[in-house]
């Protein structure tokens, strides 16, 4: 059975290409998709997806405070922070007590098949 990925960013073209490269990969299905963090919240209640990705600066709430969020309802959900700000955050995230369980910058995009697989083995 393939995994469940939900893809929450404000941008719609980085938000399509993220989905169209899970909607080719026979392993893994698109769940929903998000554009604000608070979006992103309710359809993880709603869909209960395997994996998450979540941009950092997005409208409403942002992916860090959503990842919080989800994290409370559903612990065990690995979420991957998506962001250009990728080298500053990691320091600060393992500073604290974080909800994100891997950092991908999104230069790196090309690669976020395999972070997903990283997590979620199919």
């Amino acid at each position: 059975m393939a995994k469940t990925i939900l893809v929450a960013d404000d941008n719609p073209t980085i938000r399509k290409m993220l989905c169209q490269m899970f909607e080719a990969e026979d392993d893994y299905d698109l769940c929903a998709e998000a554009t604000n963090g608070a979006e992103a919240v309710s359809l993880a209640k709603q869909c209960r997806p395997d994996l998450i990705i979540l941009d950092l600066s997005m409208p409403v709430i942002n992916g860090l405070e959503a990842a919080r969020e989800i994290k409370r309802i559903i612990p065990d959900v690995p979420i991957i922070l998506f962001t250009i700000h990728a080298d500053s955050i990691k320091k600060s995230l393992q500073a604290m007590n974080s909800p994100i369980d891997l950092v991908v910058t999104k230069t790196d995009m090309p690669n976020i098949v395999d972070h997903v697989r990283s997590l979620i083995p199919v």
